[in-house]
């Protein structure tokens, strides 16, 4: 949609209608947090009510509506459409309304404010080494990956800041909205989100390479073939475990794995639907997987559009099991065991000794959630949106996404605060990282 924004923009209006299904995106303050984070500069009306989704027959998300520059409703499409089918689409469009004299070129009126400036900008996930003190966090709006020391101290930064697909030296390379990061010895693999790419950070040499996506986003959800020449959609996690590269590929739905040393990669877990459906790995149904870790046997990953904590286990003729969660509208917040237990949207998963702490992100909590007991409690966070520190049960968090571990230390990406958060597990105090030098 940017890019049509931009190739278009004295053509083009694009007006977002924004009918929420959970209740956290309902809320007007966490919609513009929202706004802002995807750099939206289209008006975003917030439709808690259903109003306009009913006036316009909605059914699905997203349902996208064309209307002719006399306001005429000339076409709907349900479901996602490729930048080439828009493209050619609204060229055609461009084309017939100014040959019949109505197409309107005068800017459209906008309220559009650049956001703050701040040291990080919506840090999406966080990843600690306690052996080596080192600290990786994805400055997911200012397009670049920031290392520091476990207390704050600025070691190096990775991209230029640009919006781009770039390898090359460290302040050279560039990035697009990166998230989710894993370690390989020197090596950190970053998932570049919204260039649809596996990028890799040599932290020795300090350049930056792509081993996997061609920066278009693709659709493909059977095939397996050469990394470099894939195309991959909206790659948001990762976790090395012995050779292979797991992916938490939200856009389509899937787990996919990459073979760092042969350079394949193809889908791992999920049939491409999106579903909470249990069974073997090729033939499970998934919804958008955000988070992934594991401990050696199987993956865990954060189903985020069905509120639920999973795992799939390694073996490639293993199956994929729901541990919480039970639907795609069935969410909240509520602790326990079973089916008693609501999430929000997680987005943020890590294992640690024999565990999972899961950032519960629409609830803005930090959750303990537990395989073999298959239950989940709330660890740090009071449920309100803020920017508190303190005791954890009255440390507030504003949509957390990413979580790690090391030392005894719980580091949190608090994204839409703009900060890490450090929680020491033996006070249960939640502290701010202060980060200096950068």
């Amino acid at each position: 949609m940017r890019k049509l924004e931009k190739k278009y923009a004295n053509e083009l209006v694009v007006v977002g209608v924004h009918s929420a299904k959970f209740p956290n995106e309902k809320d007007s303050g966490n919609l513009h947090n929202a706004v802002r984070r995807y750099q939206l500069e289209h008006p975003v009306i917030n439709d808690s009510k259903f109003q306009v989704w009913q006036q316009y027959s909605c059914r699905a998300w997203p349902t996208l509506m064309f209307i002719d520059p006399q306001g005429n409703v000339i076409g709907k499409h349900e479901g996602e459409m490729s930048f080439d089918q828009f493209d050619d689409l609204i060229s055609q469009m461009v084309a017939e309304f100014e040959k019949d004299g109505t197409l309107n070129r005068k800017p459209f009126p906008t309220t559009f404010r650049k956001p703050e400036n701040t040291q990080l900008s919506f840090p999406g996930k966080v990843l600690s080494d306690g052996s080596s003190d080192r600290l990786f966090i994805a400055d997911t709006n200012h397009n670049r990956i920031v290392v520091t020391s476990l207390d704050g101290d600025l070691r190096q930064i990775f991209g230029s800041g640009q919006e781009a697909l770039i390898d090359g030296p460290a302040n050279a390379s560039a990035f697009n909205h990166p998230q989710g990061m894993t370690l390989d010895g020197e090596v950190l693999y970053v998932a570049d989100t919204e260039n649809h790419a596996i990028r890799k950070v040599n932290l020795v040499s300090g350049t930056v390479e792509t081993v996997a996506g061609t920066g278009k986003q693709g659709h493909n959800r059977n095939k397996r073939g050469p990394a470099i020449s894939s195309d991959l959609c909206s790659p948001y996690d990762l976790i090395h475990y012995n050779g292979t590269v797991y992916i938490a590929m939200a856009g389509i739905h899937q787990l996919w794995s990459l073979d760092a040393k042969e350079g394949l990669i193809g889908p791992f877990a999920g049939d491409g639907g999106e579903a909470i459906t249990d069974g073997p790995l090729g033939s499970a149904q998934l919804a958008q997987p955000c988070g992934i870790t594991t401990d050696g046997v199987r993956l865990y990953f954060a189903d985020s559009e069905t509120s639920s904590i999973r795992c799939a286990d390694i073996d490639p003729t293993g199956n994929v099991r729901t541990i919480v969660g039970l639907d795609l509208f069935v969410f909240g917040d509520a602790d326990g065991s079973d089916h008693n237990v609501r999430l929000q949207h997680p987005i943020g998963i890590t294992y640690y000794d024999s565990d999972l702490y899961v950032t519960d992100t629409y609830n803005h909590k930090i959750k303990r959630v537990s395989p073999i007991a298959r239950s989940s409690f709330t660890v740090l966070g009071s449920g309100a949106s803020g920017n508190m520190d303190g005791l954890a049960s009255q440390a507030q968090f504003s949509e957390p996404s990413g979580i790690s571990w090391a030392n005894g230390k719980m580091y949190i990406a608090d994204t839409n605060n703009h900060v890490i958060r450090v929680a020491d597990i033996g006070s249960g105090e939640v502290s701010t990282l202060k980060i200096s030098g950068l």
